[in-house]
């Protein structure tokens, strides 16, 4: 049960991500914002894993492992998404975010070379109408609007998220502690970030960005890059990834929640059927399991 708590926590952690990220980049460039999450995120994990004494994978497949999981997570998936959440509504990126569990499903079943049951290819593709509809719902008012563009840079991130999703799972399951993959993942690429910070934050007036913004950016760089991957590593590890990776289907709530309190998204009929669409896609999926 406590598996199942550390999951949802972290989906709810994450869930708050379309926002925050709307947020920030309302007022900030959008490389600034996907590179400076993994940048603070990274010194905010370097000294807690020296001082926890967190240690690097020894053997050299692991090493490979979390140089992929890292890469996915905090250099591939922040870049896609921030700039697809610019070009979109939060209301749209925490609709497409909910596919993330059929993504991560079949990445982790190709990489175990299991064949899924028929009802999951079902809901695979009930999900894939609902998202389809969702993209061409381009109803969300004046307000952030969505586009065709932010919804489909939205969706390519979700491939790379599964994949460093799938790859930090694995290393949990050998044995590595998901705090090492997270820490060590972000430090490795905000060292890689680093040289490139100067350019992405030349144009930034600091007098003129509102806290809001940095707020924005701190919640993705401590609560999103280190807190909700450190929980949920775990709990796929310890859970199994096909299982635990479907509690993903309710990030979207706490997102749809948040852009109509804090940034007055409205969503029409349109976007709940595909919303429904999406879910119970979803769901058939988990039925299978």
């Amino acid at each position: 049960m406590s598996i199942i708590v550390v999951a949802l926590l972290a989906v709810v952690i994450w869930g708050a991500s379309p926002v925050a990220a709307k947020i920030a980049v309302n007022d900030l460039p959008v490389m600034a914002v996907a590179v400076l999450r993994t940048v603070l995120g990274g010194l905010a994990a370097l000294p807690v894993a020296l001082v926890m004494r967190v240690p690097l994978p020894k053997a050299r497949d692991q090493k490979i492992v979390l140089a992929l999981s890292g890469f996915c997570g905090f250099v591939a998936f922040p870049i896609l998404f921030t700039t697809g959440v610019q070009l979109t509504s939060a209301n749209h990126a925490s609709m497409i975010l909910a596919s993330l569990p059929i993504f991560t499903g079949a990445i982790a079943m190709a990489w175990d070379r299991k064949k899924p049951l028929g009802f999951w290819w079902i809901g695979c593709a009930i999900a894939l109408v609902g998202e389809l509809v969702l993209i061409s719902a381009i109803d969300a008012g004046p307000v952030n609007p969505p586009s065709l563009a932010g919804d489909l840079l939205v969706l390519a991130s979700n491939v790379f998220a599964s994949l460093g999703y799938v790859a930090g799972g694995r290393l949990q399951r050998a044995g590595y502690p998901s705090t090492g993959t997270t820490f060590w993942g972000v430090v490795i690429f905000a060292v890689v970030l680093i040289p490139v910070t100067p350019f992405v934050v030349s144009d930034i007036d600091v007098n003129v960005v509102p806290l809001a913004a940095w707020a924005g950016v701190a919640y993705l760089a401590i609560f999103v890059t280190i807190v909700g991957y450190v929980m949920w590593y775990w709990a796929l590890g310890q859970g199994g990834i096909e299982r635990i990776g479907l509690i993903q289907f309710l990030q979207p709530v706490s997102g749809v929640i948040l852009a109509l309190i804090l940034l007055g998204e409205q969503f029409s009929l349109l976007f709940a059927a595909a919303s429904a669409l999406i879910l119970f896609g979803v769901w058939l999926a988990i039925r299978a399991k």
